[in-house]
């Protein structure tokens, strides 16, 4: 039998490593095939309801308003001066201080809506070493900014009880749960080293 004639392979004409074939998957899944096409298709460029109106709401279209007189009439505030603005205000422009002020208020009216709710006695501070269960406030944290998982909670603690200090949360005594970073709960859990907090109990609104 004949031999096999070899491909002559130089650096001036090297040889391909693979041959495509007709089905192989590099030919169907190449980017022309997916790449979408330049020109618009048919149905676009014949459309013939370009700025067209649709639907709209009300007969009225640009209604002109005019008044009579109105000399002795003088508008008055609705309600107290405080919820008014009365001079320019810098729309989405608050301090840090500001904005953590709103948000700890939150964590203790928060707070107070789960004492109740769960009829709790009261809340000890995150970063005390405790034996025994204790019940601690605080928002759910993430200790890095990667996806918040069940190795990177951590417990932001409340500023009245544990003057917002942060501790890693175990959950693996939790049977389910579901949490979000910024997640405002109350905690029963033990603290034996004051560094990692055990959660036994989840209190949810």
């Amino acid at each position: 039998q004949g031999s096999q004639k070899r491909s002559n392979s130089t650096p001036e004409n090297p040889r391909p490593k693979r041959t495509l074939a007709s089905r192989s998957p590099y030919a169907l899944f190449s980017p022309n095939t997916f790449s979408p096409s330049v020109t618009p298709s048919q149905k676009y460029t014949a459309r013939s309801n370009r700025g067209e109106v649709v639907v709209s709401f009300g007969s009225v279209q640009g209604p002109s308003w005019s008044g009579r007189g109105g000399r002795s009439c003088t508008p008055k505030l609705f309600g107290s001066l405080e919820e008014n603005l009365t001079k320019s205000y810098k729309y989405m422009f608050q301090k840090a201080l500001d904005v953590r002020e709103v948000l700890s208020w939150r964590i203790e009216e928060l707070g107070d809506v789960l004492k109740s709710h769960h009829h709790l006695e009261g809340f000890a501070s995150v970063l005390l070493p405790a034996q025994e269960p204790v019940t601690v406030l605080g928002q759910i944290g993430c200790d890095s900014n990667g996806k918040l998982n069940a190795k990177s909670v951590v417990l932001e603690g409340d500023r009245e009880h544990s003057s917002g200090r942060q501790v890693p949360l175990d959950l693996s005594e939790l049977k389910e749960y579901s949490l979000f970073p910024g997640q405002i709960v109350a905690l029963e859990g033990t603290n034996t080293t004051g560094r990692k907090m055990v959660a036994s109990k989840l209190y949810e609104v």
